[in-house]
């Protein structure tokens, strides 16, 4: 961490006069509100440096990057594209032209998909109000100006729809920032940049990055262009991707990984190997008896193919809010129903949560079950 920290310094020295480092690892350091209110910057740059110090540490068992939003500078430094000086530069740089060119606004996530999120933005008609980032089945973004999503809040919670207020100085992804993805451009064409040692991911072009790419160029669509995580996530499963680690002092992105796939693997090393709080023994003053067991035959019994056939309906039925009359058996879940490949991932996991079913063998593929009647008979054999 010194050696990542020590060059970011040394950028930030030459540009201001000041250090990251004097903020970060003072002795009574500023919680992430307070530095986002009083050392943005600073802020910026220690997260891009926690990221980069975390690959330093576990960069031999990583073979892919993914950057998410401001997290791309982080991944294309990670994978060899630029060195650590010029990423802290070029964080440096992405601050500067924000305060230049970009106008007030800011951010808002709504418990809700893609869909949802654009059908609000469909109904309110608003000219700089913009769908910002796609993170999860029940997760998006909106971005705009103060105003206008004050207004998406009170119509997204008279629909039932949660709102949470995202703590941002700008309102990212949004089309008004192009003045300042243009400014941020021609500055990051100042930096060379090199051929990738680890391939990269983007969440916001949708595919990986080449040699050769004009990376200067693409930076700068980064402001403007919406973030499309949860279709990522999506794509690298079906490679087969089954581990995920967030190098980062976070674990949101852990978090989204886990409710898309609980059968992956993700972890949040910076968070994770923190000394545990060991929980409070129990104090039982007096011994109390275990519940009489219930009949072998009942606990073991699995439910019989009906059960499990109206409850995946039931299931499904909620989850893409159709009718249950809809949901037949012999229904073809993409040509009838539109259910395209991610969603039926999705759905065949939240099924074997349900019913605790083990994880599928190698090569299993969900679109193979394309139809109820066949997710049925692989659950009811699964739990035989």
């Amino acid at each position: 961490m010194r050696e990542v920290f020590e060059c970011i310094d040394e950028v930030y020295r030459a540009r201001t006069g000041r250090t990251v480092s004097a903020v970060v690892f003072a002795t009574e350091a500023p919680s992430m509100e307070e530095m986002l209110a009083h050392h943005p910057d600073e802020l910026q740059l220690a997260i891009y440096g926690a990221s980069v110090t975390a690959h330093r540490m576990l960069g031999a068992s990583i073979d892919l990057l993914v950057g998410h939003s401001f997290g791309e500078i982080a991944a294309l430094v990670a994978g060899g594209a630029y060195s650590v000086a010029d990423g802290a530069a070029l964080v440096c740089d992405r601050n500067e032209v924000l305060r230049l060119h970009a106008p007030e606004g800011g951010l808002l996530a709504l418990r809700c998909g893609r869909a949802k999120s654009e059908l609000l933005l469909s109904l309110l008609d608003l000219p700089d109000l913009t769908f910002a980032v796609d993170n999860a089945e029940e997760q998006s973004v909106l971005s705009g100006p103060a105003a206008q999503l004050a207004t998406a809040r009170k119509v997204a919670e008279a629909a039932g729809i949660g709102t949470t207020a995202v703590s941002s100085a700008y309102g990212f992804h949004n089309h008004n920032l192009v003045p300042a993805g243009r400014a941020l451009a021609a500055k990051a064409a100042e930096y060379k940049s090199g051929a990738f040692d680890t391939p990269v991911f983007s969440p916001i072009l949708r595919r990986y990055y080449h040699d050769g790419d004009d990376l200067a160029a693409l930076l700068g669509l980064h402001l403007s262009h919406p973030v499309h995580f949860r279709e990522t996530l999506s794509a690298l499963y079906s490679e087969g991707r089954r581990s995920f680690t967030e190098l980062g002092a976070g674990e949101t992105l852990t978090k989204l990984v886990r409710t898309a796939f609980p059968l992956a693997s993700s972890v949040s090393p910076l968070v994770e190997t923190a000394p545990p709080v060991p929980a409070p023994r129990p104090q039982q003053m007096f011994p109390v008896p275990a519940p009489a067991a219930a009949p072998a035959q009942e606990t073991m019994r699995p439910p019989a193919r009906a059960e499990v056939l109206s409850r995946l309906q039931e299931l499904y039925a909620e989850a893409l809010e159709y009718p249950v009359e809809v949901l037949t058996e012999d229904a073809a879940l993409e040509a009838d129903l539109g259910v395209d490949s991610m969603r039926q991932t999705e759905l065949l996991t939240k099924a074997r949560q349900m019913f605790d079913l083990p994880a599928p063998a190698a090569g299993f593929r969900s679109t193979d079950l394309d139809t109820l009647a066949k997710v049925t008979d692989y659950v009811t054999a699964g739990r035989v």
